[in-house]
């Protein structure tokens, strides 16, 4: 599975680091979600799917 985040949507709200601390983190310029690498690690689907249902703006999509 992969997952994505949509920069011109994200927000900086947060909720995707609280959701998958792991696979979601900040970039500092100006606190918009990042992922290190779209390939989500097993066991960590549901976790990618959790912080995709959380995200106010729609903006992580996990295919």
């Amino acid at each position: 599975m992969h997952v994505k985040v949509d920069d011109d949507r994200c927000q900086g709200h947060g909720l995707c680091r609280i959701s998958a601390p792991d696979l979601f983190f900040a970039r500092e310029e100006d606190g918009n979600a990042y992922v290190k690498d779209e390939l989500i690690p097993a066991g960590q689907e549901d976790e990618a799917q959790l912080a995709a249902d959380s995200c106010p703006e729609l903006a992580i999509e996990v295919d």
